[in-house]
This record gives C-alpha cells, sequence and structure tokens, in this order.
C-alpha cells in the first residue's frame, strides 16, 4: 500500500502534462508528415511550472531554434555529412545564441541542430522551414497544455510548507534559547545544530517564495477570484512574518553573551515563556489571545527593568545596548510577529 502510494504521488501534474503535450505534438507531426523528434524535444522542455515561464521562454527558443537549424542546414551544404559539419553547427549556435542572449534556448538549439544534420540530405530550404514548423507546433502545444490542463496552483503546497516552517521554527527557538540561558559551554555544543537548522530553514523560505512567485504569475493567465485572492494575500503575509522571525533569530544567534546579569529564577521564567511560545508556534490550536498578550507584558516589564539597569550600569559607555536587553527585543518582536501570524487563522 506504501508502495501504491509513492507512486501515485511520483506521478504528478507536470509528467502528465508533459506526456499529454508529446503525444499531440508527434501526432500533429505525423498526420503533416513532419519529422515529430525535433517538436517532441521542444514540447517536453516547455512545459515550465507557470503559464508565464512557458511563454516567456518560448519565446527564446523559438529564434534559437531557428538559429541552430540555419547553421544546420548551411555547413551541411558546404560540407555535407562530416565530422566537421557537426563541430561548426554546433559552435556557432552557442557562439551566436549566447551573443543574442538566447541563453534559455541554447541547449535545445544545440542538439536540435546537430541532430538535423543526420536527416537533411536534400530540399535544404524546405527542411529549414520545416523545422521552424514543428518548433512552432512544440512551443505552442505545450503552452496549451500547460494553460489548461491541471493549471499550476501551488496554494496548497505553500500554505504546507508554511506550517511546517512555523513549527521548525519554533523548535529551534526553543533550542536556542534553552542553550542561551542554560550557560555559554551549553551554547557552545548546540551551536553548530542551531544553525545549520537556521541555514536550513532560510532555504526553504526562498523556496516557498518561489513557489509564491509562481502563483502571482499565474494569475496573469488564471485570474484569481476573490477567494484565492485572499488566499494569496494571507499566504504573502505570513510568509513575510515568517521571515522577520527568521531575523529576529539571526539577531539572537549572533548576539555576543557574556556574563548574563539574570539569576537562576528569572532565566527560567524565560525559558518557560519562550517555551510557551515554542508551544503555540509548533501546534497553532493552543494559541490563546489572552494568555499570549500576558507573557508579552511580563517580557516588557522585564525589559524596561534592564533598560533601567543597563543605564544605571554603565554610565558613560559608549555601548548603550546590553546583552539582556537585545534578547529582550528580538523576543518580544518574535512575540509581535507570532499574535499577528495566528491571528490570521482566527
Amino acid at each position: 500500500m506504501k508502495n501504491f502510494k509513492f507512486k501515485f504521488q511520483f506521478f504528478g501534474s507536470r509528467i502528465v502534462k508533459t506526456g499529454i503535450a508529446v503525444f499531440l505534438t508527434s501526432l500533429i507531426c505525423q498526420l503533416l508528415n513532419w519529422p515529430a523528434v525535433f517538436a517532441v524535444i521542444t514540447a517536453i522542455v516547455t512545459i515550465e511550472p507557470t503559464v508565464a515561464d512557458s511563454i516567456k521562454k518560448g519565446i527564446i527558443r523559438f529564434p534559437a531554434s531557428a538559429i541552430g537549424s540555419l547553421y544546420a542546414v548551411l555547413f551541411i551544404f558546404l560540407f555535407g555529412n562530416s565530422p566537421i559539419t557537426y563541430t561548426l553547427a554546433a559552435l556557432f549556435t552557442i557562439v551566436t545564441c549566447f551573443k543574442l542572449n538566447l541563453h534559455e534556448g541554447l541547449l535545445v538549439a544545440t542538439l536540435t541542430s546537430v541532430a538535423m544534420i543526420e536527416v537533411i540530405h536534400t530540399n535544404f530550404f524546405i527542411s529549414f522551414f520545416i523545422r521552424l514548423g514543428t518548433t512552432s507546433i512544440g512551443l505552442i502545444i505545450s503552452t496549451l497544455v500547460n494553460m489548461f490542463v491541471l493549471p499550476p496552483n501551488y496554494s496548497k503546497t505553500i500554505l504546507s510548507n508554511i506550517d511546517n516552517l512555523l513549527k521548525t521554527t519554533g523548535e529551534e527557538l526553543e533550542t536556542l534559547t534553552k542553550a542561551i540561558f542554560l550557560g555559554e559551554n551549553k551554547k557552545d555544543s548546540n551551536e553548530q545544530i542551531i544553525k545549520q537548522t537556521f541555514s536550513i530553514l532560510k532555504k526553504k523560505l526562498d523556496k516557498t517564495e518561489i513557489l509564491l512567485n509562481f502563483q502571482q504569475a499565474e494569475s496573469k493567465y488564471h485570474r484569481f477570484d476573490e477567494q484565492t485572492r485572499k488566499l494569496y494575500e494571507m499566504e504573502k503575509e505570513k510568509l513575510q512574518s515568517l521571515r522577520l522571525i527568521h531575523y529576529h533569530i539571526g539577531n539572537l544567534i549572533n548576539t555576543p553573551l557574556h556574563q548574563l546579569s539574570w539569576d537562576e529564577t528569572e532565566c527560567e521564567q524565560l525559558i518557560n515563556t519562550v517555551s510557551t511560545l515554542a508551544d503555540t508556534m509548533k501546534e497553532p490550536s493552543l494559541f490563546n489571545l489572552e494568555k499570549h498578550r500576558l507573557h508579552v507584558q511580563r517580557l516588557m516589564d522585564q525589559f524596561w527593568e534592564s533598560k533601567q539597569q543597563s543605564a544605571e550600569h554603565q554610565q558613560g559607555e559608549r555601548n548603550f545596548f546590553s546583552a539582556e536587553i537585545i534578547i529582550l527585543y528580538e523576543i518580544l518582536s518574535i512575540y509581535n510577529l507570532v499574535e499577528s501570524l495566528l491571528n490570521k487563522d482566527t
């Protein structure tokens, strides 16, 4: 049963769309009695994550393929089917596409250029235009399939990523806080794990933002209804809040810690306060606005108390922000962002 589930998940929408595009492209080429291989290659690479990308890259791949076809016809006319023909066709196609900034079409143009040499024997002029025709068929069919067959929709993946990111961020915050308040030696032992988790979270945030950009690009061709638009805006705001939480955790990681002035009881209270916040991030259904703001008020009281103590002990010094003030400020900022983030679900 597990194996069946894995296979079913692996057979995703993009694979289905690629198969449909290849079938329709090869069918049309067969009806026109044109070589299907070049059209199929174009069709395969034109299925992009979004319709916008299919159109944008298709506009680049068409002239690139035309350049490759032109060089193939030219050099086979001059040198016949010989090693120098393959070499010159490939080199000139690469250089020309590179100079014209047709980078997205460079690989396909080069492959089809050298592949054409094997099938062109006579009627060079007609072969050139047939090649343009097959390219057009591959581009058009793939773009239409991408637009109308299982249109890209990333909302489900984005929301799932956001939920997982919130949970993982809560776990990291809890680990970091314990490392800070349970002593410098214990912080050092966890430092590598904390920084590694921080880096992984950064990559996941970036990937989710890419999906969000894909979703926005899709709106040009599949307009959002009111509900979808609100969902997109909510996803965007949540991701922005998570980025800011990630930023404040980074500040905590990089805060230079010396001997903290808090006693053991105060440290324990702060650990419990942050653990409560982390539990809420790991399980949003536990969020209670009244209790949340009670913790914020306690942190605010401790913040102002630490600020006053710092001002008394550091008169005449240039360092206006002690480690205690920075830690409390960052935790308060995270509390505020979590409230904003979880309030969107209530």
